[in-house]
């Protein structure tokens, strides 16, 4: 691989040059390789070191059981980016839904999709709240290096209750646009009220079912791919909350598990206010590197965007922007920014946005949010798999008064973003309490894991990653020192990720990628 060697090389003459400037120094330094050139200081990194699992070699599938064909054509529709697709079809799995203390009751069916010609399937997972993995896959496919996709196909999967799978309706319209646009720092009631309702009609439509769409169980779906692929060991991308049934896919199978990469895991901890405040303060970092990046390219908002979204999401909240059927608040002004914020390929799409919603036409700003709010031709409302996935997810359920001063607390700590960010506390406090342990991250059997973390992500800040590694005893970070959703934009951390999948070239943990 030219590029990559040429990448390696360069690495080890700027360690080389390191070493010889520090000859007097009392000791090898201990600073974690830096690529190209970064001059930040190296977060702090575990010095244990990593179970002598080898990664397991590459190998084409055998005897695959899976049928593609033609994909639907919404499939493709309004995907960004101007490149063309390369070659995408798609296939359909039935397995087991598997609720706790039920086993074997109830099937559904797993929509995935098979973009470009590499022999060696991977599999991509993205959060449960963004782009079906169908489709992301097929975003993704436009920006990883050239020659993981000579490899590799991307194996896109809709996780259980979103997308082409089987995909979860049970929120009623009305709860589901209280769910997003009440404010819980104003007041939890008319929230926890929106949250009982949907959760009493998720029950309904679900029944017994209704604790079977979490990511532990996800991790079980991959199993069964990884047999109708044919593949003895399975190659996973998963991408911020997609990474988790990843990870869990390695402690539940690590003699299974192939070359695993997860790109912004979310924070493990046990502290639920504790979580969203760095998530609130991740976004509004976040927002910070959006205004300097307006500022720089000249962007309609001029020099300070922050204070054009502020002063256009205060005005909302006594006069809503009007935007076809659906009329925006201030939080779902917010939500709608925070949306676009963790697309950094978007924000043009997003600045533009903001400025014509300032002069009266939301309907731009409103598009970042609608796939939350409506059915779309990629799926159902995404509100609905996300309360349903999440809170089955976790174990943590906070009182009515803790509800009320943690959403009071992230609001005033975290003024732009603090609200939007306080709504899942609520969402999930009628929902049944999780009856089973929250599972390991990881496993001491596994192979090594990549893990990618980004010095400003507004979904899955870069501390919470950090957490998540240390709890993978196989785990080896690579940080990237950008801002946005994922580190997969960075050509720096596109390489570390190509020499992981590709040649199996395990990095040093900690290392760097500038911005």
């Amino acid at each position: 691989m030219p590029r990559r060697g040429r990448a390696r090389r360069h690495l080890v003459v700027s360690t080389l040059v390191g070493l010889l400037v520090a000859g007097c120094t009392a000791g090898p330094s201990s600073r974690p390789a830096v690529l190209e050139g970064d001059s930040d200081p190296a977060p702090e990194t575990s010095t244990e070191t990593t179970p002598d699992v080898p990664l397991p070699d590459l190998s084409e599938p055998r005897n695959p059981a899976l049928r593609w064909s033609d994909c639907p054509p919404e499939l493709l529709r309004d995907l960004d980016g101007t490149d063309p697709a390369p070659e995408v079809s798609c296939a359909r799995i039935s397995l087991s839904l598997d609720a706790p203390g039920l086993p074997g009751l109830g099937l559904t069916r797993i929509g995935v999709s098979k973009v470009g010609t590499g022999r060696i399937p991977l599999v991509v997972l993205n959060d449960v709240g963004g782009e079906p993995g169908t489709r992301y896959a097929v975003q993704l496919a436009r920006t990883l290096p050239d020659e993981v996709l000579e490899t590799f196909s991307l194996i896109g999967v809709d996780r259980r209750g979103t997308g082409t799978s089987d995909a979860l309706r049970c929120i009623p319209e009305q709860e589901r646009e209280t769910l997003l646009s009440h404010d819980p720092a104003t007041s939890v009631d008319p929230l926890l009220d929106a949250a009982r309702t949907a959760g009493q009609q998720c029950a309904i439509a679900l029944e017994d079912v209704q604790t079977a769409y979490d990511s532990w169980r996800t991790a079980g779906d991959l199993e069964e791919l990884r047999i109708q692929l044919g593949v003895d060991h399975l190659n996973v991308l998963g991408h911020g909350d997609g990474s988790v049934p990843a990870a869990y896919y390695a402690a539940r199978f690590p003699d299974r598990a192939g070359r695993i990469v997860l790109d912004g895991v979310p924070d493990p901890s046990t502290d639920p206010t504790g979580v969203l405040g760095d998530v609130a303060a991740g976004a509004e970092a976040t927002l910070d590197e959006f205004t300097a990046d307006c500022a720089r390219r000249n962007c309609p908002l001029g020099d300070d965007a922050r204070a054009v979204v502020t002063e256009l999401a205060d005005n909302a909240r006594a006069t809503p922007l009007r935007a076809g059927e659906h009329r925006l608040n201030s939080t779902l002004v917010r939500r709608a920014v925070l949306a676009g914020l963790s697309q950094p390929g978007r924000w043009v799409e997003l600045a533009d946005a903001v400025d014509a919603a300032r002069s009266g036409d939301a309907s731009r700003l409103a598009a970042f949010v609608t796939p939350w709010l409506d059915d779309d031709p990629s799926g159902a409302p995404r509100t609905d798999g996300v309360l349903v996935t999440r809170c089955n997810d976790t174990a943590s359920r906070l009182p009515h008064d803790q509800l009320r001063e943690a959403a009071r607390a992230l609001r005033s700590d975290h003024p732009v973003f603090g609200a939007v960010v306080a709504q899942p506390l609520v969402w999930c406090s009628p929902w049944p309490s999780r009856q089973e342990n929250v599972p390991d991250l990881g496993s001491p059997e596994a192979p090594p894991v990549l893990v990618l973390s980004t010095a400003t992500d507004p979904l899955t800040p870069e501390r919470g990653t950090v957490r998540a590694a240390e709890q993978i005893p196989s785990a080896v970070r690579v940080a990237w020192q950008g801002a946005g959703h994922g580190a997969l934009g960075s050509p720096c951390v596109g390489q570390e990720v190509a020499a992981f999948l590709v040649d199996g070239d395990v990095p040093r943990d900690g290392t760097l990628c500038p911005a």
